[in-house]
């Protein structure tokens, strides 16, 4: 299959039309009939989770960590770092923001952003997803998204094909707005009930994703949400989000979780289940 490249095609990859609707207005709101349905989706979500000075907070940790003040986080950028490094934008602020695509093992770095990792409400709808003591998978990220253009696609995937995330009991993988994130620029987009299908072969295309002619785009949803507001989901969920078409940020942590008793899988079934070793098959 010939890659997706321009515009246009990526965003052929998402319906803008549809909206997620299993959706709930506090960690308190959740029921036995919430959890249900998180099992037969593959997903929740929840507006009102961190207050606005935990948002404030958090996004200061981000910006600490992007201009310098706060070492030790791994920070990836959108190109290497030499070719950056020769444009005069890079060595601004604003510059320096627009550049960077990724944050990674922050959580024993930046106090506000652990607080997330730990909050009790999202530890509080963890155990009712996983029915025991849910387990940091110790992989804290943070995918983002600039405005005009710069916030890259995240394409199609399932997280449990991605490293520690494999274990025979699912991971959840819980994503916090910190921005609003909205159609324009770039929220996640969901396939409902795909969790339940399992675990699918991955390849290296435009990431470590799902071949885009196995993506089921037809039942795509959308889950924007307002600063605060948090999208749990099951670790074998089809999801990704688009490039970010606005002049708006696109900011938040992405997290994982298992439950206690989950066993991780050996390097010998992780490729038996995610790659396509055995077939020889290509995308």
């Amino acid at each position: 299959m010939k890659a997706k490249t321009d515009a246009a095609d990526v965003l052929s990859m998402y319906r803008f039309d549809r909206l997620a609707d299993h959706r709930v207005p506090d960690a308190d709101s959740i029921t036995e009939e919430t959890i249900r349905k998180y099992h037969e989706l593959g997903y929740v979500a929840i507006d009102r989770v961190l207050t606005e000075e935990e948002v404030a907070a958090a996004l200061r940790d981000i910006d600490d960590v992007i201009q310098g003040r706060i070492v030790g986080p791994n920070v990836q950028f959108y190109k290497k770092l030499e070719e950056l490094n020769a444009d005069p934008a890079f060595h601004t602020p604003e510059g320096r923001e627009m550049a960077v695509r990724k944050l990674h093992k922050y959580a024993d770095y930046c106090p506000a952003l652990r607080h997330i990792v730990y909050h009790p409400k999202i530890l509080h709808v963890l155990r009712l997803v996983f029915g025991e003591e849910p387990v940091f998978t110790n992989e804290a990220q943070a995918l983002l998204k600039p405005p005009s253009g710069a916030g890259m696609e995240k394409p199609w995937h399932q997280d449990m094909a991605y490293r520690n995330f494999a274990y025979s009991k699912p991971v959840a993988g819980v994503w916090v707005a910190l921005d609003e994130a909205s159609l324009e620029n770039g929220c996640m987009h969901v396939v409902p009930r795909f969790h339940r299908y399992g675990p699918i072969p991955h390849y290296a295309v435009r990431d470590w994703q799902i071949c885009d002619n196995m993506v089921d785009v037809e039942n795509d949803a959308a889950v924007p949400l307002a600063p605060g507001g948090v999208l749990v989901f099951h670790g074998l969920l089809h999801h990704g989000t688009p490039p970010n078409r606005s002049n708006k940020r696109r900011r938040g942590p992405q997290l994982h979780y298992h439950g206690a008793s989950a066993r991780k899988l050996t390097p010998q079934e992780y490729k038996l289940i995610f790659t396509n070793e055995m077939t020889n098959a290509e995308c």
